[in-house]
């Protein structure tokens, strides 16, 4: 158990010392985890406030900088990570085209049907933070369902894309469902409720190619995971303050939003207490079947046999192609011309 405390002078051995029950820390979790999911993580500890948040980030960081962590212990934001990085092949030139020539022999796999064709529901999801979505995303890509994060109040720009394709899906026929996880406190709660209304609000948009925007009355919202039960049940830890962000409290008079209603029916069924979503990250098995179960609940049982029918049909498409016009054969003679000019 990390016995760090806040208070003390960041010289290098308590560096070292934090940073070794880190990675204690992290080898439990067993994938890479956001400064700011840290702080989560230790707030779930009980071992700091959110108010100590920036501290702790500010000492991870600094762990990182100084060498004492590994410049990649911490998984980094989509948003910050570059594009347009280009590293030099490491086989020649040949090699490189044996090697497009080997998967032109299996394009199928590389083919992408369209999995909702026949089904009932179009599933997305989004969530609270970057942990939540390396934990979920393997159980996603299963089942070809898009995810996302949030980070709170999601940007008007990242509702009118996801939109967008339940818009697309509803015009198919398909039920859009929007599967969100997020914290267990007043403003998670809040945000969840008011899924509908934001997307609502950009109903009225025009896409520069003259699509309209996305009524969203059709929608199925639904918030899984993080409620009382689940917590009590998985004896996931709550937070006795309902400090937030901005390190003011919500459980404070003195806070503004301190009386409204959503914040005082909140404190009335649940007390002074929250539950960050990244808690669930120390079980990811835990947490992962409970992604699997959700979105069975729409797809049923037998949703990734049907998604193999797919695959098995577009496979065959093209082997019958390959086999009626003798490509096959004619990709199998370019491999032996590149092996034997290789041996030669």
């Amino acid at each position: 158990m990390m016995d760090f405390d806040m208070t003390q002078t960041a010289t290098r051995k308590v560096l070292v010392d934090f940073a070794q029950q880190l990675r204690e820390l992290s080898r439990k979790i067993g994938f890479k985890v956001s400064a700011r999911g840290w702080c989560y993580q230790l707030e779930m500890e009980r071992l700091i406030t959110k108010a100590q948040f920036d501290r702790v980030e500010s000492l991870i960081n600094k762990c990182r900088k100084l060498g004492i962590l590994p410049i990649d212990f911490t998984a980094e934001e989509e948003g910050r990570k570059f594009s347009g990085v280009e590293e030099p092949n490491t086989n020649t030139p040949i090699e490189d085209m044996r090697e497009w020539i080997e998967a032109s022999m299996r394009s199928e796999r590389y083919y992408t049907p369209d999995w909702w064709d026949g089904e009932k529901y179009y599933i997305q999801m989004v969530v609270e933070k970057i942990d939540l979505k390396t934990l979920f995303i393997p159980v996603c890509k299963k089942y070809h369902i898009p995810i996302a994060t949030s980070k709170g109040w999601s940007s008007m720009l990242q509702r009118a894309i996801y939109a967008k394709r339940f818009k697309d899906a509803e015009d198919k026929g398909l039920i859009p469902v929007l599967l969100y996880c997020g914290d267990h406190d007043p403003d998670g709660l809040r945000i969840s409720d008011f899924i509908r209304k934001n997307l609502a609000d950009l109903q009225h948009i025009v896409w520069s190619d003259g699509t309209r925007g996305y009524d969203p009355e059709g929608l199925e919202i639904v918030r899984f995971g993080l409620d009382a039960s689940f917590i009590n049940k998985h004896k996931l830890t709550w937070i006795n303050n309902l400090i937030t962000g901005s390190g003011r409290d919500l459980a404070s008079p003195s806070h503004k939003n301190h009386h409204m209603p959503y914040v005082q029916d909140y404190i009335q069924k649940f007390g002074v207490n929250k539950c960050e979503a990244n808690a669930i990250v120390p079980l990811p098995e835990v947490a992962r079947k409970l992604v699997e179960d959700t979105i069975i609940g729409y797809l049923g049982e037998d949703a990734l046999q049907r998604f193999q029918k797919k695959t098995l049909a577009v496979k065959k498409i093209v082997d019958d192609f390959r086999e009626k016009t003798g490509l096959q054969k004619s990709l199998q003679n370019a491999l032996d011309l590149i092996d034997a000019e290789e041996a030669g």
